[in-house]
């Protein structure tokens, strides 16, 4: 099969999955198999399509294209399969497989599956077809099904009217951020005079026409992919969907967003009509979202709602990438941009592996504790030894520690910025180091913030009757969150055979190749620009790792002497108790009171004496951070939508002379105009 036939069987699948789920319907078990397994068929179709269509092109293939029997009379949906969409596939896919094998063991306990089914099943489509697009017609039509079948994800527990609001607040912001991309594709219609995406490759825009679409585009795709200050509707959606559905949705959803922005910029609009500023805006959007979004995780005691904001941060590093990859290509450096774009890229699809296999870590947390507040867990990894496991090494990965794969991406987007030349304007030459700088910070804290998710969810003791009778997940689960892992694992030490594959994208693109420098030095070593400038040997730091583990082993090991267990010290207390532990609060206390001019948290304090002031009794501290986008951003636009809404009511109410009147004054305006345009 070509890969562009593989591609239309992938998109297919999924929705024959959505066809059987209703014909079952009712029929928990059966709607279970049958339709998340033609989802990993679904899933194994898109990787095939992904990896062959990257091959076809890296070795000078055309994009494949197709036209669907399905739209309007005069306008037929396009589907195209170039390296940019086939790389989409292929990170849909590798997530969508383990997600469609963890849903059959998560979903065991659930009832009302046929509708989640259904809905999981469009939303894959409608992913997969937003990559494939070949016109703007198709695009929105797919993106529109992705973002209203997610909607029934958030809402899936609409019996809490915190999941309704968090559903109402995601649908409002999700049909923003599609009327912002039509506006973008209207601007490339007006120069193009077709909506499809061939025409306005070759359409001549004007610089105006040019920033008019980039600005919609990165506002309408950014407030998709959750960059700050858009960024409110993703912590409030993602953890209140079912666990699988959130790792899609913070795994590839947001993703999805960043490949359309791709389309339309990189693609549609194309480099010759790059301006500096815009890769400058998109660098500094990326900073602050790495830093803002592992700040506000560092705060939260939900598990899930941690995680959320996480995917805030991971998306900052992603556009620190692309904005590089931007600035580069403006000034004509192609070869530094093609190492901004797969950095971008490399994070894109481990970000969809780590944090698919986080949020799906959570779910199982959260079947086995019933709950997703950190505090009342604890000692998990004597109850859940596997995906405490499994749980550590997405920790590993997403804080960026060799050998596991976030190293890797963030590590080259580290050398896309120390390899800067010197770019001209002072603005410039200061953003790039502050904008690394930014990285940095955020890794470090990233790092931080995960210590405390692991320690406090899994070490210790447990700290509630939930946690302590807490079970292991069943087959299902584990072989669903293994995949990723090993994934995790895998393109962490052999970066050097993947980075190759997504390498057709930069060609297409920034029209470079990273190739004959990443393949210089063989698979062990990767270079990304030269050997004198940086290197990195994966294999090698796993093997040293492996020798140093295994020497401490030796050496510490009782040598034929049973090992002798004692009770832990605690301080001299007779028995230790989990209320002597730290608390995810507690943990997150000092970085609280360091950022307190960002956090600007509202503390309480209640404290009971003993009949003496120096004895107490008592004592209860409570400390809120709130996300101040909502303080100074969308309360202040909500309190003044609501007070046109109260206007226009108080003028509705006040009966037919009112209309009269204002009937009156329209008509006397019109004829000023009128009179005034016919003295002109």
């Amino acid at each position: 099969m070509t890969p562009i036939s593989l591609a239309e069987a992938a998109l297919a699948a999924a929705l024959l999955a959505a066809v059987a789920a209703s014909l079952l319907a009712g029929r928990d078990r059966a709607v279970r198999r049958a339709a998340f397994s033609l989802l990993a068929v679904s899933a194994l179709l898109s990787i095939a399509a992904g990896v062959s269509g990257l091959l076809a092109a890296g070795n000078g293939g055309a994009a494949a294209t197709a036209t669907l029997p399905v739209g309007l009379p005069w306008l037929p949906m396009h589907l195209r399969l170039d390296a940019l969409a086939a790389f989409g596939m292929m990170t849909i896919g590798a997530l969508l497989l383990p997600a469609s094998i963890y849903s059959i063991g998560y979903l065991r306990h659930h009832a009302g599956l046929t509708s989640l089914a259904i809905f999981m099943a469009l939303f894959a489509a409608g992913m997969q077809g937003v990559v494939m697009a070949d016109d703007a017609f198709a695009f929105m039509l797919f993106w529109e099904l992705m973002s209203v079948a997610s909607y029934f994800f958030v809402t899936f527990e609409h019996v809490d009217a915190a999941n309704r609001r968090a559903g109402f607040v995601y649908l409002v912001m999700a049909h923003v951020s599609g009327l912002l991309i039509l506006g973008a594709f209207a601007v490339l219609h007006g120069a193009a005079g077709s909506f499809a995406f061939d025409a306005m490759r070759q359409a001549g825009l004007s610089a105006v026409q040019a920033s008019a679409a980039f600005l919609l585009a990165a506002f309408g795709f950014g407030m998709k992919a959750g960059v700050v200050p858009m960024h409110v509707w993703l912590p409030e959606a993602h953890p209140v969907a079912p666990s699988n559905a959130s790792a899609l949705m913070s795994g590839v959803m947001i993703k999805v967003a960043i490949l359309g922005f791709m389309r339309v910029v990189w693609d549609l609009v194309g480099v010759p009509d790059f301006q500096w500023w815009w890769g400058a805006l998109v660098l500094v959007a990326g900073s602050s979202s790495a830093v803002a979004g592992v700040l506000l995780a560092l705060q939260q005691h939900d598990l899930k709602r941690l995680l959320a904001y996480h995917s805030v941060e991971n998306i900052g590093i992603i556009l620190i990438g692309l904005g590089l990859a931007m600035i580069f290509a403006h000034y004509g450096h192609p070869l530094l941009a093609a190492l901004g774009l797969v950095a971008a890229l490399y994070h894109t699809i481990n970000h969809a592996l780590f944090k698919g296999l986080l949020f799906m870590g959570a779910g199982a947390v959260l079947s086995a504790a019933g709950t997703r507040n950190m505090e009342t867990m604890g000692g998990l990894i004597h109850r859940m030894p596997v995906t405490a496991a499994l749980f550590l090494v997405a920790c590993v990965s997403i804080s960026a520690l060799p050998p596991f794969n976030g190293f890797v991406s963030e590590w080259l987007t580290f050398q896309t910025a120390l390899l800067a030349p010197e770019l001209t304007g002072s603005l410039l030459a200061m953003l790039i180091p502050f904008s690394a700088s930014m990285l940095a910070l955020a890794g470090a804290l990233a790092a931080a913030c995960f210590v405390k998710v692991f320690g406090v969810v899994f070490l210790g003791l447990p700290r509630s009757q939930a946690a302590a009778d807490a079970r292991e997940a069943d087959g299902w689960m584990r072989l669903g969150m293994a995949l990723p892992a090993a994934a995790c694992l895998l393109l962490g030490v052999l970066p050097t055979l993947f980075i190759p594959l997504i390498d057709a994208v930069p060609m297409m693109l920034a029209h470079a190749s990273l190739a004959a420098s990443v393949h210089e030095h063989g698979w062990l070593w990767l270079t990304p620009v030269a050997a004198e400038r940086a290197s990195y040997a994966p294999g090698l730091v796993l093997a040293g790792m492996a020798a140093l583990g295994g020497a401490a082993w030796l050496w510490l090991r009782p040598r034929g002497r049973a090992v002798r267990r004692a009770p832990v010290w605690s301080c001299g207390h007779p028995r230790l108790t989990s209320r002597m532990q730290y608390t995810a609060a507690g943990f997150s206390q000092p970085l609280r009171r360091i950022f307190s001019g960002l956090y600007q948290p509202e503390e309480h304090h209640e404290r009971e004496d003993a009949g003496h002031p120096l004895l107490v009794r008592a004592v209860r501290h409570e400390s809120h951070v709130r996300d101040l986008s909502w303080r100074f951003i969308y309360r202040p636009l909500v309190g003044i939508h609501e007070r046109a809404a109260d206007g226009l009511a108080r003028q509705h109410r006040r009966g037919l002379h009112a209309w009269l009147a204002w009937m009156f004054v329209t008509v006397l305006a019109l004829l000023g105009w009128l009179l005034r345009g016919g003295a002109a």
